[in-house]
């Protein structure tokens, strides 16, 4: 008799490959899979995993953000990356001179940066600007930025935040039973 192996931890959960059909985003795929095999930065191989990554771990990112962490002394005249999308922020007036690369753009926000005198460039075009990622900062947004993140945890727990699924905020819903002394007991 053989031994019974056990095949429950078989199935590897990373992606090879983007789920999506998008033909152009293949073809950054292709484009970042060769430079990563055949240089040995890391920055091609961050960029290339970012790729294959769903949209929900390729939050947009303001411009607002951008800003702020541009302003340190050693990012300045560094392209700023972008595996996501960039918004604009009508928060911030005044936007310095920025070089961004990004898979997508708001209207507005590709606006703003051209009008500051920066320039937006293609992913394709910073492959041969910085092949290895010379000069650049990679940046992400926010994950934790969802609006189902804050339903995450228990809520109604002690020393819990969990955002309740309710109608409405009132002592009528999820305020009473549990949640005072004279309605049963307090938890």
């Amino acid at each position: 008799m053989g031994i019974d192996i056990n095949h429950k931890k078989d199935r590897k959960v990373h992606r090879k490959e983007p789920v999506s059909q998008n033909v152009y985003l293949r073809l950054l795929v292709k484009l970042y899979r060769f430079l990563s095999r055949r240089t040995n930065a890391k920055f091609n191989q961050v960029i290339l995993k970012r790729l294959f990554m769903s949209r929900q771990n390729r939050p947009a990112i303001s411009l607002a953000r951008i800003v702020r962490q541009m302003k340190l002394k050693q990012r300045e005249g560094k392209t700023v990356v972008v595996v996501g999308t960039i918004t604009d922020d009508k928060r911030i007036f005044d936007v310095p001179k920025l070089k961004v690369c990004a898979l997508r753009l708001t209207e507005g926000a590709r606006s703003r940066i051209i009008k500051a005198g920066g320039s937006v460039i293609t992913f394709e075009q910073l492959a041969v600007e910085a092949p290895l990622g010379q000069n650049t900062i990679i940046m992400q947004g926010r994950r934790t930025k969802r609006e189902a993140n804050r339903h995450f945890g228990a809520p109604g727990l002690p020393n819990s935040h969990a955002k309740p699924f309710v109608r409405l905020r009132s002592r009528n819903h999820e305020m009473a039973r549990g949640r005072r002394k004279s309605r049963a007991y307090k938890a």
